[in-house]
């Protein structure tokens, strides 16, 4: 089951950790495969006749499904086992990284010949709206750091989202990142060859790698709001060989002159922030591109793209999953913030790029999805 890349920063998994870790992902998968999908059938048998009794008209959005689906015992039952599931995997991973963190923080520092850099602000304010909770319940989220030259975040989130993903990322989590490159920016794009490429909020810059290879005389920058996070994404990048300047900024707004960059992404990045910040990450992509330039931001369908029990389903996050944001950024319209930040109209668009070009580069084997994308060039 278990095909993660074994590059140099990686905690490396005693058998009876690998084994909680292959069950923890085998529970995830009997729970999707088996379990989760009965709850259509509770909605559709007993929810929504409940509710049409009640109100004479079948339920309208997702929070009305909610309120009759929040009492059926097996659809409580469901939420449960998913919760139990979601911090057995982060228990797993943390035994794992706890035991290795002096071993990976001594290799995790410069050794004097590296390819990229690593610049750290010792009086960065972490946001409040990261603070507020472990996001994705992942202890200490993506931001704490408990002891010197921390790298445990970084760390835990490489294996955990492996582990939650089930592999679906590919060996090294870039799949967000390899399919924009692969199967949109060069294929649509084969003359656009950005000279400054920034990734906001790169985590452990999983995302941030693929730009390094499509646009090999790029200089590639990538922020975070997460010290320990970074520090593993530069040794990371390093024992990958690949060259990233990587720098604790904040995406609503950086410390890069106006118009320092021909390409400006974020993978998965808005769900994680309030609308508010949504609207200022929009304006500091608009102020950092220089004309031409080209701003991607992927994310997860929209709410608009879904029926309503799809999106009930995708709400679970919010409601029980420690993802405050998730559903009220999946409910905007992000065609008009990238207007209102200074994009003309006719140069912003929405895309459904094909996923899973990792599977390409192993197998010749296609997508089975896709990424969706809000773009704009300047």
């Amino acid at each position: 089951m278990d095909q993660q890349f074994q590059h140099a920063m990686l905690p490396q998994p005693t058998h009876d950790e690998l084994a909680r870790q292959n069950f923890v992902q085998s529970l995830k998968m009997h729970i999707f495969r088996n379990i989760s999908p009965g709850n259509k059938v509770i909605y559709e048998k007993l929810g929504k006749p409940k509710f049409e009794q009640e109100h004479q008209r079948p339920p309208q959005n997702r929070y009305e499904i909610r309120e009759v689906m929040q009492h059926e015992p097996y659809y409580r039952w469901t939420s449960a086992l998913k919760r139990i599931n979601q911090e057995m995997l982060w228990d797993a991973v943390n035994a794992n990284v706890d035991r290795q963190l002096p071993e990976l923080i001594e290799r995790s520092k410069d050794k004097g010949n590296e390819l990229g850099t690593l610049t750290l602000d010792p009086n960065f304010q972490i946001p409040t709206h990261q603070k507020a909770v472990d996001i994705h319940c992942m202890p200490g989220g993506y931001h704490s750091e408990f002891t010197d030259d921390d790298v445990a975040a970084g760390a835990t989130y490489d294996r955990g989202a492996y582990v939650y993903g089930l592999g679906w990322l590919g060996p090294l989590n870039d799949d967000m990142g390899l399919s924009i490159v692969q199967n949109y920016l060069l294929p649509e794009y084969p003359d656009f060859r950005p000279r400054k490429i920034l990734d906001m909020g790169c985590s452990v810059g999983n995302s941030t790698l693929p730009y390094t290879d499509g646009f090999p005389d790029a200089e590639v920058h990538a922020i975070d709001v997460g010290a320990s996070m970074l520090r593993y994404a530069h040794a990371r990048a390093e024992a990958l060989g690949k060259r990233v300047h990587f720098s604790q900024q904040n995406a609503e707004h950086t410390n890069f002159p106006d118009e320092s960059f021909d390409l400006v992404v974020s993978h998965i990045l808005l769900h994680e922030i309030p609308p508010p910040s949504v609207r200022k990450v929009m304006q500091e992509s608009y102020r950092l591109l220089a004309p031409g330039g080209m701003m991607i931001h992927v994310e997860a369908p929209l709410y608009r793209h879904m029926d309503i029990y799809t999106q009930f389903i995708y709400d679970w996050e919010t409601a029980n999953n420690n993802e405050p944001f998730w559903s009220a950024v999946r409910d905007l319209d992000l065609v008009p913030l990238a207007t209102e930040a200074g994009f003309a109209a006719d140069k912003v668009f929405e895309k459904f790029v094909p996923n899973g070009a990792w599977k390409a580069k192993v197998s010749n084997s296609g997508s089975q999805g896709t990424w969706f994308v809000v773009a704009a060039t300047k």
